[in-house]
């Protein structure tokens, strides 16, 4: 079946028609024709909605799966089916399942898994093996099976020299070293922002500083691999993951000004969220790293509208009742979020405007992981996202096996109507 959308406001920066009231007709998968009144062929779904916006699909950077292993909390089918629902085409697993993604046949079964879903899904690989930070995984061999990025996931790689050796390891390939920025020795039993809040609240702290001293350890090791280095690239080799503190987001701007190939991004909940919530004691806002204050909310806005902040991710993780249904500090850390991803930052957003937020969700995404550019235009393939940034909703169910969100029974401004994955629409 094809599809034609009709009357759709285009949001995409690389396209002729970006801001323009286009309808779209596609056809075996690829955008046939873009302009205005076009004829709907005999057998073609027609879609129509106000205030009907279209942009290029939107890829999630950091999704945990939680197949094989925890099946009952996630299975890849019921990912693809939440990651549909929030409107991305493309979602990136990390590699924390058990066992864990370090050889070609974890990977394997990711991709195996994969086939036939609404989305398309990448795969992250273990830069040790079990994600341990002890022993190497065999980093080109995965590479060269389709790991898109290199990465321990959920465990901060804390030895300077397994850093430092990966870099040097992934620079003749292209490769890309994903970090999740936390010197762990400083946080053994936090639970929260070390503040004023957790004083208050009598709750163990976790430093901001355990992630900024981690972001400075890394860009130093990353100038020390390119110290002398001719070769420029456009491409990162260093990306920081779920950024949460005003310092950490004036390193990284320094080290781009100084032409480090360094991105990051940052969790949509770190965005909405300040550590006053926790006096609520909601386990739900248990999340790892933890919300931090006011002050460094408005500085990782700030980064998203100045690009310091490349991406935005969901930092999808799945845990069932038994998980959060406990004593706060027994709870797990964690959030769903694949569904809420573009309502959350409407609902909150700071006057950035659509264009930006479409760039972070799918536009430089995808540039940091090589993956090819997608741009609504005539011939090209029809990877799309549809949308109304005003509408409101209440999100009273999950399509997730996991209901760890506070955005639960919520009314929220901006809402996904449906995507297009090749011949694959959910409109």
């Amino acid at each position: 079946m094809n599809l034609l959308i009709r009357a759709a406001q285009i949001v995409d920066a690389t396209s002729a028609h970006d801001g323009q009231r286009c309808d779209l007709l596609i056809e075996n998968g690829l955008i046939r024709q873009i302009g205005t009144d076009i004829p709907a062929p005999d057998g073609t779904r027609v879609v129509e909605a106000d205030n009907l916006h279209v942009s290029p699909g939107w890829i999630d950077m950091r999704v945990l799966a939680q197949d094989p292993g925890f099946e009952h909390k996630e299975d890849l089918t019921s990912v693809c089916r939440t990651a549909t629902a929030g409107g991305f085409t493309d979602i990136v697993l990390l590699p924390n399942t058990q066992p864990v993604v370090d050889a070609k046949g974890p990977l394997g079964y990711v991709q195996r898994m994969s086939t036939g879903q609404p989305v398309r899904i990448h795969a992250m690989a273990a830069i040790t093996k079990g994600a341990a930070g002890v022993d190497f995984t065999d980093m080109i061999d995965l590479h060269h099976a389709g790991a898109v990025a290199f990465s321990d996931g959920t465990h901060p790689l804390q030895n300077p020299d397994l850093l430092l050796k990966t870099l040097q390891y992934l620079q003749p390939i292209g490769g890309l070293l994903i970090n999740q920025p936390e010197e762990t020795t400083l946080t053994h039993y936090g639970q929260m922002h070390e503040g004023v809040q957790s004083t208050l609240l009598g709750m163990k702290g976790i430093p901001a500083l355990a992630e900024e001293i981690m972001v400075e350890r890394d860009l130093r090791l990353l100038a020390y691999v390119l110290e002398g280095d001719t070769q420029s690239t456009d491409a990162p080799m260093l990306h920081f993951s779920t950024l949460s503190s005003a310092r950490s987001v004036d390193l990284i701007r320094q080290a781009k000004t100084q032409g480090l190939p360094v991105s990051c991004d940052v969790a949509v909940h770190q965005l909405v969220f300040n550590d006053t919530a926790l006096a609520s004691f909601d386990t739900n806002l248990k999340v790892r790293p933890p919300f931090r204050s006011a002050a460094d909310v408005d500085a990782l806005w700030a980064g998203l509208a100045d690009g310091t902040i490349d991406a935005i991710v969901s930092d999808h993780t799945p845990q069932d009742a038994e998980s959060k249904n406990l004593e706060f500090d027994m709870a797990e850390f964690g959030i769903i979020g694949l569904e809420t991803v573009f309502a959350a930052l409407m609902t909150h957003n700071r006057a950035l405007p659509l264009s930006v937020l479409v760039d972070r969700l799918s536009t430089r995404p995808r540039q940091i992981l090589r993956l090819p550019a997608l741009r609504l235009a005539e011939g090209e393939p029809a990877m799309l996202t549809l949308f109304d940034p005003t509408q409101s909703w209440t999100y009273d169910k999950t399509l997730s096996k996991s209901h760890n969100s506070p955005f639960l029974g919520k009314t929220l401004t901006g809402r996904v109507v449906g995507t297009v994955v090749g011949t694959t629409f959910t409109v």
